[in-house]
């Protein structure tokens, strides 16, 4: 009997620290960062702790903006951002490439626009004034 009480004390601890992101549910869920409503399919982004908790963010510069002096949950998180070119599609936000161009406008203003490659980055905005990042740079950028 204790063995099948354990078994389902760990299951529970184990559901209990999922780490796969919750779907955005747009229209009702609000950002973490600036408590707006998150309406924008092309701009959202989210954030899973190692441990599970759920941050969802209205536009990439909020989680970044979050994560200004959050270095450790940079490292030890799932950062995820949408992919411009897939409208609700989640992807690894520290391996994309990222767009600040006046084209294209963010939900917060930053214009910032996130891309699975620079490729994919520089064939939707092909423009000189255009700055193309990554990661780290979109993350010195804001902070």
């Amino acid at each position: 009997m204790k063995r099948i009480i354990v078994l389902i004390l760990i299951i529970c601890l184990l559901y209990g620290c999922d780490k796969t992101p919750q779907p955005i549910n747009y229209g009702t869920d609000t950002c973490h960062f600036c408590q707006m409503t998150i309406v924008t399919k092309t701009h959202a982004s989210q954030m899973v702790t190692d441990k599970g908790k759920q941050y969802k963010f209205d536009a990439i510069e909020c989680m970044v903006n979050f994560l200004g002096d959050k270095q450790e949950l940079i490292t030890k998180s799932n950062l995820l951002i949408t992919n411009y070119k897939k409208p609700g599609i989640m992807i690894n936000a520290k391996t994309s490439k990222y767009v600040i161009s006046e084209e294209i406008t963010s939900p917060m203003g930053a214009n910032l626009t996130g891309f699975v490659s620079l490729k994919q980055a520089k064939t939707t905005i092909n423009n000189p004034t255009a700055e193309y990042l990554d990661w780290n740079g979109i993350f010195k950028k804001l902070n």
